[in-house]
């Protein structure tokens, strides 16, 4: 999967995704490589502030990053629409999602996230194909998204294969900031799965099936 170098949206708001990467994501104190926590401050030039490489420590906190509790889980449902585990052709769940973020002085909070998934082939699938979509919102905390990108995951189960995982990695979120003294922690990301009404009713409910519900009778 693969977006534009750059999306520009409403709220100044660009995000970038590329493909799966095995490097994890770690937070760091204040952003800044274990090695250069001890570098000397001086003024950023413009090769620094276009390489990531100003060694000074962030104005505050990263946004904080989680899975919408109502969007993690997906099961999608033979045509019929009965919701029992025979009819059960794809399920899918968030694990967890993490990331870190930079910005100093008046800076916009520039982040990068990655977002673990598994994906299920239940016992209806006739395809060992299917995409599932999801979601990457910035929100003020407590607020309405101020913007929310739609991503599209294509996965592939192997011949016989009934579990799948996937990291999927969101490059570049850059959220700007009106002055210097606003801090990440008025920011939130949020990641979920795009779900029908109907899905999201079976979410509320409290009902799932497991990740393997091929193998399994339910959970």
């Amino acid at each position: 999967m693969k977006l534009p170098a750059a999306l520009m949206l409403s709220a100044a708001l660009a995000i970038s995704a590329c493909a799966s990467s095995e490097t994890p994501t770690v937070e760091l104190p204040g952003g800044v490589m274990p090695e250069n926590q001890n570098a000397q401050a001086r003024e950023p030039t413009f090769f620094d502030r276009m390489f990531g490489t100003d060694p000074r420590p962030n104005a505050g906190p990263c946004p904080l990053m989680g899975v919408l509790y109502d969007n993690s889980r997906i099961v999608d449902f033979a045509a019929d629409g009965n919701q029992r585990y025979a009819n059960i052709e794809f399920t899918g769940e968030m694990q967890g999602v993490r990331g870190l973020c930079r910005y100093v002085e008046a800076d916009p909070i520039t982040m990068a996230i990655e977002i673990d998934m598994a994906f299920g082939r239940g016992p209806a699938a006739t395809e060992a194909r299917h995409t599932y979509r999801y979601w990457v919102a910035v929100a003020r905390r407590g607020r309405a998204p101020i913007e929310k990108v739609y991503f599209d995951v294509d996965v592939r189960f192997d011949r016989n294969q009934q579990v799948a995982t996937r990291t999927e990695q969101i490059e570049r979120i850059v959220i700007p900031r009106a002055n210097e003294g606003v801090s990440g922690e008025n920011f939130e990301i949020l990641v979920g799965f795009e779900l029908t009404p109907e899905q999201l009713q079976f979410n509320r409910d409290g009902r799932r099936f497991r990740i393997d519900a091929a193998s399994n009778a339910g959970g």
